[in-house]
């Protein structure tokens, strides 16, 4: 599985910006597993809102039978260079 890195701008299949804050533990996560992670992020458009979403939610592949048009192979993927504009 790809490793999702703090401090890194990440590109959603939509085409939103967002950059990874924090990577933590899901204290609703059951007792008897480990614990879950979760993706603290920041959207880089809009109100600039943060947003939480489990790890393996933000690290899954696009479903391309619900979004054939989308060439992006992972819902969110890391961006080397933002183009300021």
């Amino acid at each position: 599985m790809r490793e999702i890195k703090i401090g890194k701008i990440y590109k959603h299949f939509k085409g939103m910006l967002c950059i990874v804050l924090d990577i933590v533990n899901d204290s609703e996560s059951n007792n008897d597993e480990k614990y879950k992670k979760v993706v603290i992020y920041q959207e880089l458009y809009g109100d600039n809102l943060k947003w939480a979403r489990p790890y393996d939610m933000f690290n899954s592949e696009v479903d391309h039978e619900k979004y054939p048009e989308v060439k992006q192979k992972y819902r969110f993927e890391e961006v080397e260079e933002v183009n300021a504009k």
